[in-house]
């Protein structure tokens, strides 16, 4: 019986989760609780569509055409390495077909080799660098750095092209001193491709109304863009030798 999987929500064109156009899939369950998450909805696993690796491929492969040299499908979630063991079954459909994939991942699952086979089967990983250190990182997301830290270690052995992401929240984590810290643990990693600061939002902020979840962030603000940029311009600035 072939395994399934379950599947939070499908994006058929998106432009931010990678190279080129690409299918998104987001997938069901997370382990963290991330005080400033906008999907709070994909926490739970075992929720939203259930579909089988084949299903999933035939779907993506409907979006080829759109592809080109440079897109593909990112899988993102809540976190796909939940669900290691399915994606692990559809590498090599998605090989058949000739379909990039990419893993938009929190890095906090072990490294099995089922996940370490998923990781070094992608076109490229985005990993999330949440927070600064192992205090902020439990204190925001209920577990520590060490296993994100870890991932970063394995895809920079591996030499696989990585696009580290935080999300800067005023008041948190806004401010260069402390993104001073995050770029210490960029040293010698010459996977790191580039380093996004993306802006915290509010637009998900409904969902813990409706889900009845209590939002530590409630009162927090939207990041202004001209303020994100200007940490963006901090870090580029830096970035090149963090990988020295």
């Amino acid at each position: 019986m072939a395994m399934t999987g379950w599947v939070h929500s499908f994006e058929s064109m998106a432009a931010v989760d990678g190279e080129g156009l690409r299918c998104a899939v987001f997938l069901a369950g997370c382990p963290l609780r991330c005080a400033y998450c906008h999907n709070p909805d994909t926490w739970y696993p075992r929720t939203g569509a259930e579909t089988d690796a084949e299903q999933m491929v035939r779907k993506i492969a409907r979006y080829k055409p759109y592809f080109g040299d440079l897109g593909g499908v990112t899988f993102s979630g809540g976190e796909p390495l939940l669900q290691a063991e399915w994606l692990r079954e559809m590498v090599p459909l998605l090989e058949k077909e000739g379909i990039h994939y990419v893993v938009d991942t929190s890095g906090a699952l072990p490294l099995t080799d089922t996940v370490k086979e998923v990781l070094s089967g992608a076109q490229s990983v985005l990993l999330d660098l949440k927070f600064w250190d192992g205090e902020s990182y439990r204190q925001y997301t209920g577990q520590g750095i060490e296993r994100p830290l870890e991932t970063l270690r394995y895809l920079n052995d591996i030499e696989k092209k990585t696009r580290i992401r935080t999300v800067i929240v005023p008041g948190i984590n806004d401010r260069e001193e402390l993104l001073e810290k995050y770029l210490s643990h960029l040293t010698g990693m010459a996977c790191v491709e580039r380093y996004e600061l993306l802006g915290f939002h509010t637009m998900g902020f409904f969902k813990y109304e409706k889900l009845g979840i209590s939002n530590s962030l409630a009162k927090t603000p939207a990041l202004s863009e001209e303020r994100r940029k200007e940490l963006q311009k901090f870090v580029d600035e830096r970035l090149s030798f963090t990988r020295i």
